[in-house]
């Protein structure tokens, strides 16, 4: 986890760039994690409680980042080079001395977040269950507002080499130009069916107007693939995929309309089950 306010700190080299290690108060603060949260996974056995293991696992691993807040703009080209998600090695490579990397994260010029209360969410949330009242999409929506942990993301999921290094470079590059305010990218797992995710947040999910937005942002970039969208609040609360509550990890579907003028995005609010664009 991190928060939208993380300053990376003393890290160790990677591929001759920082990785930043990120400490306890980060990680409760904002969760940026949703490798585990693909929905065309060929894992069909895997359970909420591994997806949030491999989350928090690579949550709690160091990260490679640029901060474009504090890091000249003319840097951005060979750190992105440098750090093509296909080659930055999950696990690490101890023959090149390379580290394990968690996350590969781009913060932009004017990124700022003031943190929700998380440990007093996750309070409520364990007093919900006991309480007998039902768990529904609105609860939830409920306990986010009152503990203002409002953040979410639009979720990429791509395959290794030139997909998920183009469509990074896209999502990054509008990141460092300012219009979208953060994003992040999984790295490459060898020897595995997993795919990459790039994670492209905004302030509020319950703000569906800058939800549209950041989807018209990502649309943007030549991104035509479908994705979806999925508050920071679930992920605190262990709501994953195959979770006891049966609820859908996702809230919003994005499919790109190629036969509709002009092109467009066609969301549809997976609460409601109604089309919003």
């Amino acid at each position: 986890m991190i928060t939208f306010d993380v300053h990376p700190g003393n890290g160790s080299e990677v591929r001759g760039k920082s990785v930043a290690a990120h400490g306890e108060s980060n990680r409760t603060a904002l969760k940026m994690g949703d490798c585990e949260e693909e929905e065309m996974s060929k894992k069909v056995n895997f359970s909420a409680d591994d997806y949030a293991a491999e989350s928090l696992a690579a949550d709690m691993d160091p990260w490679l980042t640029f901060d474009a807040r504090k890091t000249p703009r003319a840097e951005f080209e060979d750190w992105l080079e440098t750090n093509r998600p296909s080659r930055v090695l999950r696990y690490g490579d101890p023959e090149r001395s390379m580290e394990a990397v968690g996350w590969i994260a781009v913060y932009g010029p004017n990124y700022w977040h003031e943190a929700g209360h998380v440990l007093e969410l996750q309070e409520d949330w364990e007093r919900l269950q006991t309480s007998g009242r039902e768990v529904t999409f609105d609860t939830i929506k409920e306990l986010a507002l009152n503990h203002k942990v409002l953040t979410g993301k639009w979720l990429i999921h791509l395959d290794t080499g030139f997909k998920i290094d183009h469509a990074w470079r896209g999502i990054a590059t509008l990141v460092v130009d300012g219009r979208i305010s953060v994003a992040k990218v999984s790295p490459f797992m060898p020897n595995s069916d997993r795919r990459h995710v790039i994670c492209v947040y905004n302030e509020d999910f319950t703000d569906e107007e800058s939800v549209m937005d950041v989807d018209a942002a990502i649309r943007s970039a030549g991104i035509k693939c479908p994705i979806s969208y999925k508050p920071d609040v679930y992920t605190y609360l262990g709501i994953y995929r195959n979770n006891r509550w049966r609820l859908c990890p996702t809230i919003y579907e994005s499919k790109y309309d190629l036969e509709c003028i002009p092109r467009r995005s066609r969301i549809i609010n997976k609460v409601s089950n109604t089309e919003v664009s």
